[in-house]
């Protein structure tokens, strides 16, 4: 989600140069190698049904406890803060530099004490970091840059995030953990035959929309106007930093706003490409 400010993104606009680490443009989250939109509206998804174990595939993740909950906000603050000191160090600018060190006292100002604090505290402080380096990079450099940010927080996330032997399940059970965090409703897809080369999960409800919802009625100035708009793009960076091919698909009906992803093996997502070619 972003909580940047209104009119900010009228400032200097899109930096020329590449994004981290290559040299071609930052892919388009909305369509695949095909050039076909990705992004449509679905009909409200069949109800979740039981795994092969008998336990229910929706909402896997309700379990977890505080201390795991407040390690996984830990950790999406560590990717967004050293993604962004990566592109910073690439832009090779002193005057914002300087100013980023700035930012950094104020993001890491108030910790909690890991040992003793609620998620809620860090909960707290990933959404405040998150605004503020979002309205850092879009005051200096527009809103383009976003993608850029969220390419260089992938690389980082493909380092920091363990593999789990999953195959191309685990990409999608780190987006379930992060739509646990915000208290979304999700079902992973149990009826595809190999979820190490082709997984699916299905938001079935969004609940970032809620906090957007309750942030503006407090007086928050959103930019973007839908969070999907970066959403979608750095999970589908983090997808693709992991070895898998990413496709989403977004949704409304009576469970709110929600979003279908799928994560797919270089072979699998090949075979899918040349059937909708066909």
């Amino acid at each position: 989600m972003s909580e940047v400010p209104d009119g900010v993104g009228a400032g200097p606009g899109p930096r020329q140069g590449s994004p981290i680490g290559a040299a071609t443009p930052a892919p388009d989250p909305e369509r695949g190698k095909s050039g076909r939109a990705k992004t449509v509206v679905l009909p409200p998804p069949a109800p979740a049904t039981a795994d092969a174990g008998g336990a229910n595939s929706r909402n896997s993740y309700r379990t977890l406890t505080d201390g795991e909950r407040s390690a996984l906000w830990r950790q999406r603050l560590h990717e967004a803060e050293a993604g962004l000191t990566n592109l910073l160090a690439s832009l090779d600018d002193e005057i914002h530099l300087t100013d980023w060190f700035t930012l950094q006292a104020e993001l890491f100002a108030d910790l909690p004490d890991a040992a003793t604090a609620p998620a809620s505290e860090w909960q707290r402080v990933f959404f405040r970091g998150q605004a503020l380096m979002e309205r850092f990079l879009v005051l200096r450099h527009g809103e383009e840059i976003l993608a850029e940010w969220a390419l260089a927080n992938a690389e980082v996330h493909r380092q920091v995030e363990p593999d789990r032997g999953r195959g191309a399940a685990d990409p999608l059970h780190r987006v379930a953990r992060q739509a646990e965090l915000y208290g979304s409703d999700y079902e992973f897809d149990d009826s595809l035959p190999d979820a190490r080369s082709r997984a699916a999960l299905t938001i079935t409800h969004c609940a970032i929309w809620d906090y957007r919802e309750k942030a503006r009625r407090g007086g928050v100035r959103l930019t973007l106007a839908s969070p999907c708009t970066y959403c979608t793009g750095a999970l589908s960076a983090n997808i693709r930093a992991k070895g898998y091919e990413p496709a989403h698909q977004l949704r409304t009906g009576p469970t709110g706003h929600g979003c279908r992803w799928e994560s797919a093996a270089a072979t699998a997502a090949a075979t899918e490409e040349k059937k909708e070619e066909s």
